[in-house]
């Protein structure tokens, strides 16, 4: 019996993928482990491995092409002793896709049709026939707590998903349907539609000359990150704090840490950064500050047992977010090392969806490029967030005279439903205590 081999859910929200390789082509025998392509997600390029054993039949998707449905039919093994004509001929029911051409340049000025025309596409009866008696309602995660924080009924809304599923775009797009108007007697013309979503992108173009600029699509990540952000910035109400901390102490621990680090091959085994010892620091201040170490839920308080630090890295086209699970509990050259490798392969695109989802707050530092403080926008469901700026030699007073100490200024963004302003004040004096007294964190 031929096997489907269908597009994997990398993640709990992942919609859609890109099959940017096949590692077989048709004919190959493949076995249990083997990998079969790399699918690249909004933030990863993963490789996806045969759990059955046959002889590739068919290629359904074509190496390269974008936005592929979760669960959709990529490709068809025919077992062993069957017939690969046979097998192939199982996948005509599935339409190939094709890799995306690029766009012409007179096309990609033109935005894109409004959103509101995409639940207009019929969905499978099986799947309206649940819905219309109130069983089930087959949607992604995503789009039911979309739909939850819009107040809209899934009932109403056609799935464009595989099998009829209801994904984000579906519930977006029931949003920015028009909405019906009441007739009006002694209007003779019929109400003017509301701006269509693309509306405001059009105008925009409008007000350059085409000549002067080259319009740039916005791939996966930078769309993720977008409407994370958005989500953010609209449901969760931030409240700042901001204090400084010497590090004269801290730089020269990191010194003699440094010094004594075992070489091999001429090469330390580690080389601890100030950004690695604000880690440490920060998840044992969560730990000292258990009533700040939580998640908001509606259904009540997430209090977490592991500080699970995310670390903002830059890569090309945005940012990703791996995480040093437990690092309350991790030595500074664990934390060193696994953060250097973590960042060396979120830039490969090579994390695991484990190694970036998840966590219980973050770390994002711009002290690298001279930026003296900012506030970083908490990434849900994480309630805090610490923005470290660089450490600068700044006039003090001590004992009432004047002094030179290298400062740092760092602000903590919290979730302001569950972190309170004298809670994380309480985090913030914890967090100085471990960085001006940097010996604590090795006791």
């Amino acid at each position: 019996m031929p096997i489907k081999i269908l597009m994997p859910a990398l993640s709990p929200t992942m919609e859609t993928g890109n099959l940017t390789k096949w590692n077989v082509k048709v004919g190959d025998a493949v076995k249990s482990g083997t990998v079969l392509a790399e699918i690249e997600t909004d933030k990863a390029t993963m490789e996806v491995e045969a759990v059955d054993e046959g002889i590739v039949a068919k290629l359904v998707v074509a190496e390269g092409a974008a936005d592929v449905p979760v669960n959709a039919v990529i490709a068809i093994l025919a077992e062993e002793g069957e017939d690969v004509a046979a097998a192939a001929a199982t996948a005509e029911g599935a339409a190939p896709v094709e890799a995306k051409a690029e766009t012409p340049k007179a096309e990609v000025q033109t935005p894109e049709a409004p959103k509101a025309e995409v639940p207009k596409q019929e969905a499978p009866k099986a799947v309206a026939a649940t819905a219309a008696e109130g069983v089930r309602v087959f949607a992604s995660p995503l789009a039911r707590r979309v739909a939850k924080e819009k107040g809209l009924d899934l009932k109403s809304v056609k799935g464009s998903g595989p099998k009829g599923r209801i994904i984000l775009r579906d519930v977006e797009a029931v949003e920015a349907a028009p909405k019906p108007v009441a007739p009006q007697a002694s209007a003779p013309a019929a109400a003017p539609a509301p701006k269509p979503a693309g509306a405001s992108d059009e105008m925009t173009l409008k007000l350059f000359d085409p000549n002067s600029y080259e319009l740039i699509p916005h791939d996966g990540m930078r769309k993720t990150i977008a409407r994370r952000l958005t989500e953010s910035k609209q449901t969760v109400p931030h409240f700042y704090v901001t204090v400084d901390v010497e590090l004269d102490a801290l730089l020269a621990l990191r010194k003699d840490i440094n010094d004594a680090a075992p070489t091999s091959d001429g090469k330390p085994a580690y080389k601890v950064s100030v950004n690695d010892m604000v880690i440490k620091a920060y998840a044992l201040a969560l730990k000292a500050v258990p009533d700040a170490h939580v998640s908001w839920t509606d259904g009540g308080m997430l209090k977490h047992r592991h500080a699970d630090v995310g670390v903002a890295v830059s890569i090309p086209g945005g940012l990703i977010t791996p995480i040093v699970r437990k690092a309350d509990e991790k030595s500074l050259s664990t934390i060193s090392n696994e953060v250097k490798d973590l960042a060396r392969r979120a830039k490969d695109r090579k994390l695991k969806p484990e190694e970036y989802q998840g966590g219980t707050t973050s770390v994002s530092n711009l002290g690298m490029f001279g930026v003296k403080d900012f506030a970083a926008v908490i990434n849900p469901p994480h309630a805090t967030i610490l923005a470290v700026g660089a450490g600068e030699q700044r006039a003090v007073v001590k004992n009432g005279a004047l002094a030179v100490a290298t400062v740092m200024s760092v602000t903590l963004s919290t979730d302001h439903r569950a972190v309170d302003g004298a809670l994380g004040a309480e985090l913030l004096r914890a967090f100085r205590g471990f960085i001006e007294k940097p010996m604590s964190m090795l006791v």
